[in-house]
């Protein structure tokens, strides 16, 4: 049996829940795992069920199918097939330790992601990748040639199939065309200082500041710079004890976490943009482990 994922977006109202339950029941689907939040600040509504076909109805026929309820309730929807891997681009440039984790937590399946290309704006892991034979691609900007650069990215996104690009600390700021062409399909990383602690050091400045948290961000990308839907954080406590390179090492291990955590979330579709925020469904038990896998 097949395992599918449908994900809605409509206007709140009454019935949607009870609508979509039917419908899957009528076309012998059986639900296993369902979330559903009714933001009353915007007036809308979302839904993700999981649930597996019975009788071998394709996503193509659910889709159809759907079409008359979807009408009524004014649903933004879509099915998903939970077992495709979704293509993915990483960029980054010369802070390699959210590129290497991510490598590592695919090759042992903790994050089911088909990882078509890395590309950097310098050589530093062509090595790396190259070695677990995935394309490498190093494309260098500058503010002369941004434009040509960004059109050779777009080039190996498109050929490559990909469906979301990741910047795992890659330290170039994307045209507001391009966040604007992949709105809702680049996740970016930082750390959480911002902005007390800009530019160069920001673990230095924070030492030297007495800071006692450290913590990290994942978000979309728009052209307002690290302002973007955020999809997830966390924090690490530290003390007086610790080192100006502890501040560093802890941040890189809450950055790779924090970014592996939000890719897993987009994914497996659990995000939805809400404005200038996002809705992030919990992952199902059976998924939960791979998620805090680290």
């Amino acid at each position: 049996m097949t395992k599918y994922a449908l994900t809605v977006k409509c206007p709140s109202r009454r019935g949607i829940v009870a609508a979509i339950s039917t419908f899957l029941a009528e076309k012998g689907c059986n639900i296993t795992d369902s979330s559903q939040f009714d933001d009353p600040g915007t007036g809308n509504f979302f839904m993700r069920t999981s649930f597996v076909s019975e009788t071998g109805t394709t996503m193509a026929e659910l889709q159809e199918a759907l079409t008359p309820v979807a009408e009524t309730f004014e649903m933004d929807y879509a099915f998903h097939d939970e077992a495709a891997k979704m293509k993915v681009v990483i960029m980054v440039s010369r802070f390699g330790h959210c590129l290497n984790d991510l490598l590592y937590r695919t090759r042992i399946g903790a994050l089911p992601i088909e990882i078509v290309a890395v590309i950097s704006n310098h050589m530093d892991y062509q090595k790396v990748v190259v070695n677990q034979d995935i394309p490498f691609h190093c494309i260098k900007v500058t503010p002369a040639n941004k434009p040509e650069a960004e059109a050779a990215i777009m080039r190996v996104v498109e050929e490559a199939g990909a469906e979301l690009i990741v910047l795992a600390r890659y330290m170039q700021i994307l045209s507001d065309e391009m966040c604007q062409k992949m709105s809702g399909r680049i996740i970016n990383i930082h750390h959480s200082f911002l902005p007390s602690f800009k530019g160069a050091n920001p673990y230095k400045q924070a030492f030297e500041k007495g800071v006692k948290l450290i913590g990290a961000t994942s978000h979309y990308v728009t052209a307002d710079l690290d302002e973007g839907p955020i999809i997830e954080q966390d924090v690490v406590r530290i003390t007086h004890a610790q080192s100006a390179n502890d501040y560093v090492s802890l941040g890189r291990d809450v950055e790779s976490s924090v970014l592996s955590r939000a890719i897993h979330a987009h994914i497996h579709h659990r995000v939805f943009l809400n404005g200038n925020k996002t809705v992030v469904f919990p992952a199902s038990p059976g998924s939960y482990a791979s998620e805090r896998m680290g």
